[in-house]
């Protein structure tokens, strides 16, 4: 089930950005709980309701995403379709849910993947996960972590930024950063600012609202934050690609090979992950593009390609991908 985009769709930042501007659909009726964090913040979840013991579809989204996104929406509405069920777990932060915590979310944060599939797993014997950009990075590290112990009947990554510093350079140079960047500290920056009114010693205001870059955005407060040394340490140590080895449970990494986030050079071969990690790197996708069909195009093509993956993996199933 090999993705090839559509004539009409040619350039990365073009499948990149065309889904987010031109195919967002009406998302399907969630029904919205708060949940308490650990720590004493709340987070929103998201459910589409289906059939009782109907597998359970989870979906992590990307940086500064949310239940609303168009990979989410397109995915639960093909959930909801075959009568399964699905949730969208928010970040700290996202989904107009304030966070007022001292912390907030980063790519290596596989602790906050764990409780939230713990609680999620309750009751719930089958349990498909998606993790989606820097969320994917996050369920990647979690899968990596746990081993056999992880929570999932099976998990794909959707354009996950495997090393995190080969993607933060290229968000940080030319087109990214006048784009892609910009666009993510527009929103991240006033979050931030929102959290340090609360704990004035958080960090610096003045510099953090002069931040153009992710390197000096997640200097000034990701790292700190979340008790990484500096930046480079920070991209080091949550990076997903050196634990894709140590994966057990089966787990699809999707990368389009044109993704403007991460560089070819960063992508993993073979040889770098455990025989339960299947890797697909199609040459055209973009960041969690994947647009099909006939001008202005649709986004069927990720949510299939993904309940594809997951029904081999049902209880009983014996096919192969």
């Amino acid at each position: 089930m090999s993705y090839c985009p559509p004539r009409w769709l040619r350039g990365s930042h073009l499948q990149t950005i065309w889904p987010a501007l031109f195919l967002k659909s009406q998302p399907p009726a969630y029904r919205r709980e708060v949940w308490p964090t650990p720590d004493g913040g709340e987070i929103a979840v998201d459910y589409v309701d289906g059939d009782a013991g109907a597998p359970l579809v989870v979906l992590f989204h990307g940086l500064e995403g949310s239940s609303y996104s168009h990979y989410a929406s397109a995915l639960m509405h093909a959930v909801k379709a075959r009568g399964w069920r699905g949730v969208v777990p928010h970040f700290r932060g996202c989904g107009g849910q304030p966070n007022l915590q001292r912390r907030a979310y980063h790519a290596g944060d596989a602790a906050e993947i764990d409780w939230i599939l713990q609680r999620l797993a309750a009751g719930n014997t089958v349990l498909f996960v998606v993790g989606v950009s820097l969320g994917g990075n996050m369920l990647l590290r979690y899968l990596g972590e746990h081993g056999a112990r992880a929570l999932p009947q099976a998990a794909a990554a959707i354009s996950a930024p495997l090393d995190l510093a080969a993607a933060s350079t290229c968000l940080d140079r030319g087109f990214g950063r006048h784009v892609y960047t910009r666009m993510f500290l527009n929103t991240l920056k006033p979050k931030s600012l929102a959290q340090l009114a609360q704990h004035p010693d958080l960090f610096d205001g003045v510099a953090v609202r002069n931040s153009k870059t992710f390197v000096e955005f997640d200097n000034l407060v990701t790292a700190p934050l979340h008790g990484y040394r500096d930046v480079q340490d920070y991209w080091r140590r949550a990076s997903s690609k050196p634990l894709l080895k140590d994966i057990v449970r089966p787990t699809l990494v999707l990368n389009a090979r044109n993704d403007p986030f991460l560089p070819v050079s960063a992508l993993p071969g073979n040889g770098e992950v455990s025989p339960a990690v299947t890797l697909e790197q199609p040459e055209h996708g973009g960041h969690v593009g994947f647009v099909s069909g006939r001008f202005p195009g649709h986004l069927q093509w990720l949510p299939k390609r993904l309940l594809t993956f997951f029904d081999l993996h049902l209880p009983g199933s014996t096919g192969t991908d």
